[in-house]
Order: C-alpha cells, then structure tokens, then sequence
C-alpha cells in the first residue's frame, strides 16, 4: 500500500472517531441540559439521578422533565440534525456554499402559511392548536411541489433553483407584508414570534412525529454521497462520466432537504442559520468527502441547535429567548472564526 493511500485511511479513522466524538458530545449535553434550568430543586445532579433510575422524582420534578425539557432538547437535538443535514445536501447538490435549506423558498412558504393562520385566520384544519403548523406545513410542500415541476424541465440549471427559490421568497414576502399592514397588534406579535423560531411550541408528541419522520428520511440521504462527491469533484460532465444523472439526482435531493426542512419549521418557526453554517463548520473538521460529511453536519447541527437553545432558555431566566435569536448571536462569531482560521491555515 502506496503512502497516499495510507494516509488516507488513516484521515478517514480519524475523521470517523471526531465524529463518534460529537456523538458523545451531544448526548451529554443532553444530559445536562435536562437538568440546567431555573428550577430550584431540579438541579444537574438530581436530574442525573432521576434519570439514571438512582433518585425518585415527585410530580413536580417528573412534570419539568418529561412534560417541558424532554420535548425541547428532542426538538433541537432532531431539529438540529434535519436542518444541518438539507443544507449539507442543498450546498453539495447545488455546488454553491452560500445555499441553505431556506434558500429554496421554503420557509418563506411557511410563513405565508403561517400569516394566513394568523391574520386571516384561514387554515385547512379546524384545531386552533394545529393551524398555524398545518398551514405552514402545507404552504411548505406547495413550494416542493414547484420544485418537482422545475426538475421536469430538462435545461433547468443549478442556478435556476436558486433564483425560483429567491423569486419565491419575495413574492411570499411581499404578500406577508401586506398582510402585516392590515394586522391588528396581537396579530403582529403572534407573527413575530413565530418568525424567530422557538423551541417552546412543540410537545412531546410533535417532537417525537418530527423525529420519526426525519429518522425515516436520514437514510436516503446517506444513499446520496456517493452521486454528491461526483457533483463537487467535477461538476455535471463529470458526474455524468461515473454513471450519475445530474438533473434527477438534484431534484430528489433538493424535494429530499425540502421535506426535512419543511417538517421542522412548521412546528418551530424559521430557523435559518444552522443550515448555512453547520455543513461549513463540519468541512473544516472532516472535508469534502459526503460520505463523512453528511453524518458530521447531522450531529454537528444538532450540538449547535441543543446548545443555542440550552443557552438561551437559561441565560436570562425566566426570560427566554428565542432559538433562532441565539443561533445568529453565537454561531454568527463562531463560524467567521472557524472561516479565518480555516483560510490562514490555507495560507
């Protein structure tokens, strides 16, 4: 065995044991952040206790628990994983590094769906509870919809999804703005709230829908690293020399990170950094290669996710703030850190 070919196993191994790593990472933190809250008598090490089987909890504790903290860090740790994973497929499909999987048009479909709930109170199901999820999940797939259609047209280009998706965010924003306009006040803040992206609005039972469904759609992303590494080696001429058929392979990717995106936003708000940077983030720790990069973005995501949320329910407590908030304000720094960095090791 050539030295090229051993030090790529031996990068890969490592590569494969950071990611085991944040695996770990993650799971303790979970752990942890089940216990860090404003609860003065649910503390880390009581939780851990509880949870463990070595403490029993009263009603109070079993409620703070299983009924309010679960649900949340279910929520970001499969949030997290969703989001960062359909940027991951967006950016590799598309071949532009500054996609993410709101670029597309579909969040700002779910916030038109979302301001038809709430200022016209049009919605396809009669819960007042699920109106606002069902619209914007609805809207959502209008949007994937419009994709499919593009991908029939057989000159489309990577390009062209970008610019639909950004023609499609304009004019769902200009029609949401409008609506605003002739809002009353609660109407405004209901909208704004939801704007920001929040873990506090799904209960166990939505977030453990969310997860099956996402655990369900992670293996056909898994499925596409290979037609992916073909697309970022050499473009479509390339791909199409190895046997994959670009204009196909990107629209079932592209309806893939749809759905995943569009499941998580009707139930949390917008949430839209994660996507952008946590596939860059994972770059500069295990490459290029999808195969080790879609795995990586996944647990990466979901460690961001569960640590903005984690942060920003506890930093100010009892005031929380928003996920999406707390995404931009910690992760905004972080990641043009690991971008200089990554660019004067370049040099």
């Amino acid at each position: 065995m050539d030295s090229i070919s051993q030090k790529h196993i031996e990068n890969s191994k490592s590569q494969i044991i950071v990611i085991f790593i944040l695996c770990i990472v993650t799971f303790l933190f979970a752990i942890f952040a089940m216990g860090w809250g404003s609860s003065s008598n649910l503390d880390v090490l009581t939780t851990m206790k509880i949870l463990f089987g070595l403490e029993s909890a009263d009603q109070l504790q079993s409620d703070i628990i299983w009924k309010l903290r679960f649900p949340r860090i279910l929520m970001a740790i499969v949030g997290g994983a969703a989001l960062a994973t359909a940027g991951a497929l967006m950016q590799g499909c598309l071949g532009n590094p500054l996609v993410s999987p709101l670029t597309l048009g579909v969040a700002s479909g779910a916030a038109l769906g979302a301001a038809f709930a709430i200022v016209l109170g049009f919605s396809i199901v009669s819960s007042s509870e699920l109106a606002i999820v069902a619209n914007a999940f609805l809207f959502s797939l209008i949007v994937v919809a419009i994709i499919i259609q593009l991908g029939n047209i057989r000159s489309i280009s990577a390009e062209s999804y970008i610019l639909v998706g950004i023609a499609i965010t304009f004019i769902a924003g200009a029609i949401v703005s409008t609506m605003q306009y002739f809002a009353t006040d609660a109407q405004l803040s209901q909208l704004a709230h939801w704007s920001f992206g929040s873990l506090s609005r799904p209960t166990l039972e939505n977030a453990l829908l969310v997860s099956l469904v996402v655990i369900a759609l992670m293996p056909s992303a898994l499925k596409w690293s290979w037609d992916l590494n073909a697309l970022s080696l050499g473009g479509d001429d390339f791909a199409k020399s190895t046997g994959v058929n670009p204009e196909s392979t990107r629209v079932r990717i592209l309806i893939l990170s749809a759905l995943m995106t569009s499941v998580v936003i009707a139930f949390t708000g917008l949430i839209g950094f994660l996507g952008l940077a946590a596939p860059h983030m994972s770059r500069l720790i295990v490459g290029n290669d999808y195969r080790k990069l879609i795995p990586c973005s996944c647990v990466f995501g979901a460690l961001l996710m569960l640590f903005a949320d984690t942060v920003g329910r506890t930093l100010f407590a009892p005031v929380v703030i928003p996920v999406g908030i707390m995404l931009s304000v910690i992760g905004g720094p972080f990641f043009m850190y690991l971008l200089l960095k990554g660019k004067g090791a370049g040099h």
